[in-house]
């Protein structure tokens, strides 16, 4: 089983062309989101038995939450409730389909998660990320749980899927990302997050600083480079490239979350869910688990909103 541990929330999402001159604003509707919630849903629509660690709101946008949850097949044993309220991520989304957010975040459900006692038998990895590792004081909760989880041998893997106006410290924000970098098999990163976590320019050298994070620990880090496709950064393959699978964009929402489920889901149909196999893994095996997750973030693209592709649409 792989669990993942993080936010679940609420994206407002503009309707597509409902703003007027006597209504200048969009209509915004409500969608199931969170990077971990949709990591966790499309785990569950891929095939993965999947478990969903998180605290989520008694409130109706909690229902619905876990509503989703039970249709992707997701296990919520591990989820914790509470009476605060859902997150809510306002989405901005651009003319070439690429998305910002306004995060509402205090006092909601999802920041205070508690560390659980443990998971299930029979987990195999775990996935954290994004802003549950950002708000505290459930952010101390989910790092507790990486380190010990790591420490037992369960394969981990980190996306931190940056939201620079959540990051209160910058500075201190980046000395922690490198001291969870011993505790994780699996690191992956948008180029965005990757030159915001280095505090590069568009001129600095990304590769040797992706080499020097290897160097911390990981097995590997796998890159997004957006339409130009996947690289990976491994100890036994060196780097590895995949070209971006072309598709007419309607947003970007659940993309990055739609990889980190797609690398997850192909590692585990080839037995490659701990940190040994996947730092011996092959060029040619990378660039069948790189395009694979390729596929897949496209799929998520072409659909408005976070909504990850099922199996049969990646076998047809």
């Amino acid at each position: 089983m792989i669990v993942v541990a993080g936010e679940a929330l609420i994206d407002l999402v503009p309707a597509p062309a409902t703003a007027s001159e006597a209504s200048p604003l969009p209509q915004l509707l409500p969608r199931r989101g969170g990077g971990p919630y949709n990591v966790a849903v499309a785990l569950g629509r891929l095939g993965s038995a999947t478990a969903f660690c998180s605290r989520v709101s008694t409130d109706a946008f909690g229902a619905a939450l876990l509503a989703g949850l039970r249709d992707a097949g997701v296990d919520t044993a591990l989820v914790q409730r509470g009476p605060e309220p859902t997150t809510l991520a306002v989405a901005d989304v651009g003319s070439d389909g690429s998305a910002g957010y306004g995060f509402y975040t205090e006092g909601t459900a999802d920041r205070l998660f508690t560390l659980p006692p443990a998971l299930p038998e029979g987990a195999t990895a775990l996935s954290v990320g994004t802003c549950s590792l950002v708000l505290e004081p459930g952010a101390s909760a989910y790092e507790a749980l990486l380190r010990r989880e790591s420490e037992n041998g369960v394969f981990t893997a980190l996306d931190p899927n940056i939201r620079p106006g959540l990051i209160a410290d910058a500075d201190a924000y980046r000395e922690r990302f490198l001291a969870w970098l011993p505790h994780v098999a699996l690191l992956k990163l948008s180029i965005e997050d990757a030159r915001w976590l280095a505090d590069l320019g568009p001129d600095g050298d990304l590769d040797a600083q992706l080499a020097a994070w290897l160097e911390y620990g990981p097995a590997a880090i796998v890159l997004t480079r957006g339409g130009d496709g996947l690289s990976v950064w491994s100890r036994g393959a060196g780097q590895v490239s995949v070209p971006g699978t072309k598709v007419t964009v309607v947003d970007t929402i659940g993309a990055g979350d739609t990889v980190n489920a797609a690398l997850l889901h192909r590692l585990r149909e080839i037995d490659a869910l701990s940190h040994a196999a996947v730092a011996g893994l092959d060029a040619e095996v990378w660039r069948d688990v790189l395009g694979f997750a390729a596929r897949a973030a496209a799929l998520t693209c072409s659909r408005p909103g976070a909504e990850p592709p099922y199996a049969w649409e990646l076998s047809a």
